[in-house]
């Protein structure tokens, strides 16, 4: 549904203390809409937007998870502000290599969260 492994959203819990998904009687994770809302914020945050899970987490706190979740932060509210925001440094892509270096932009953070993983 949102594209990552599953691996990946038990990192993401244990780095989001707002992400805490219900547990059925045998331990299965039960995402509830709010949860995979949630979800879709951080991974827009991390994976479109660039940002660390550090950057994210003090982005989240800034601007409120919920004006997240319907995009409501303001534009020139969140330009200023984007400058205390902690994002992985990537050159601007070019028109004709922008689908290339998404593609590899993501591929990086999916090895730098596999790596984190492996480190723990």
């Amino acid at each position: 549904m949102l594209g990552v492994e599953t691996y990946v959203l038990r990192f993401w819990e244990t780095q989001f203390a707002l992400l805490k998904p219900k547990h059925t009687r045998t331990k299965h994770r039960f995402y509830q809409e709010r949860d995979v809302a949630v979800l879709r914020v951080i991974k827009r945050l991390l994976h479109d937007e660039g940002f660390t899970i550090a950057g994210a987490n003090k982005h989240i706190k800034e601007f409120g998870i919920d004006a997240l979740m319907t995009g409501k932060p303001a534009a020139k509210h969140a330009a200023a502000s984007s400058s205390s925001v902690e994002r992985v440094a990537t050159p601007e892509p070019s028109a004709s290599d922008g689908t290339a270096r998404r593609v590899l932009n993501e591929v990086r953070r999916d090895l730098e969260t596999i790596h984190k993983i492996l480190e723990d």
